[in-house]
């Protein structure tokens, strides 16, 4: 396969995956600030740092209010991750690699793309966030749906799985990290009934409430919750099950083309790393020190696979 064809899969599905999670990211602050009686500036705040999308909005805004933040990452296209932004660039990645994709796919991606543009035509009233949101997320879901229905399984698959992959790791992490930038009131806080309501949540925004009540009977801890989110290998947007997502479609590209790459020992490292750890120590370590290390190194794979696969030609 040409590479920017390749890179064309790979980003057309991250930009997707992107779509659907800063609505996930959004919903996660819009939870925790309704959990807060003061001012949830700092709340708001930290969704856009957590977005990694501080500078842009500071060069446009003075404060950090919920319409500002909303409006800013659902659909200013000034800003590269907004919903608008990133749906219409999976759309325009879609077609360049358009005779790579099956029809249902592509009329998928397309109706996502004028969905949204609908949607996102005025500001959205916070009465309305929450239902949007779902929207969202549905219509992704529609695409991934239209994907696994359809698409056969070779190396066109390979690399819209691995740009998933990359993309949702990427942002489960910051959703994670949301909850270290919502600082409680004081130390004293932690475990408190306010504590687990944000972690209950960070679970809630990505769609994990119903899978982790399956498999713990126990009452809801931080440390169980970020357990879950980490380190479990059968919840598919965890961290390790996202990184595994990615050295799984790599090893068939290993054996399609008879080549490994460098982009497989950074991610068998990756892997090593989360098999190697446990939640105690990552909490004694520090939470926000090991999801910013796990960042850099999910973009270290990121820009790797692009370097190794040719994307830029």
């Amino acid at each position: 396969m040409l590479g920017k064809t390749a890179g064309g899969l790979y980003w057309m599905f991250r930009f997707l995956e992107r779509s659907e999670n800063t609505a996930r990211l959004i919903e996660a602050g819009f939870r925790i600030a309704l959990t807060r009686s003061n001012d949830t500036t700092s709340d708001w705040k930290s969704v856009v740092t957590t977005a990694g999308v501080r500078r842009g909005y500071d060069a446009l805004y003075d404060t950090y209010t919920d319409a500002n933040v909303v409006d800013y990452l659902l659909r200013d296209t000034s800003n590269p991750s907004s919903v608008m932004s990133s749906v219409q660039n999976a759309r325009t990645n879609a077609r360049m690699v358009r005779t790579a994709l099956t029809t249902e796919v592509w009329e998928a991606v397309n109706e996502n793309w004028m969905a949204m543009k609908e949607a996102l035509k005025a500001p959205i009233p916070e009465t309305e966030l929450p239902v949007l949101l779902g929207e969202i997320r549905r219509q992704s879901a529609l695409v991934r749906g239209a994907m696994h229905g359809t698409m056969l399984r070779n190396d066109i698959f390979d690399f819209a799985q691995i740009g998933t992959g990359v993309e949702r790791a990427d942002n489960t992490a910051r959703i994670i990290d949301v909850k270290y930038y919502t600082l409680l009131p004081s130390a004293s806080f932690v475990g408190s009934p306010l504590d687990n309501v944000q972690w209950e949540t960070v679970l809630r925004s990505v769609s994990a409430h119903r899978s982790f009540r399956w498999i713990n009977d126990d009452e809801m801890s931080a440390s169980g919750i970020a357990e879950f989110l980490i380190l479990d290998p059968r919840f598919p947007r965890s961290l390790y099950f996202s990184s595994s997502l990615i050295a799984e479609k790599l090893a068939y590209l290993e054996k399609d083309y008879g080549v490994r790459m460098d982009c497989h020992a950074l991610v068998d490292a990756q892997i090593k790393e989360l098999q190697d750890q446990n939640i105690g120590a990552i909490f004694d370590s520090g939470l926000h020190q090991f999801i910013s290390s796990f960042l850099r190194n999910n973009n270290a794979i990121g820009a790797q696979i692009e370097k190794d696969y040719r994307f830029n030609g």
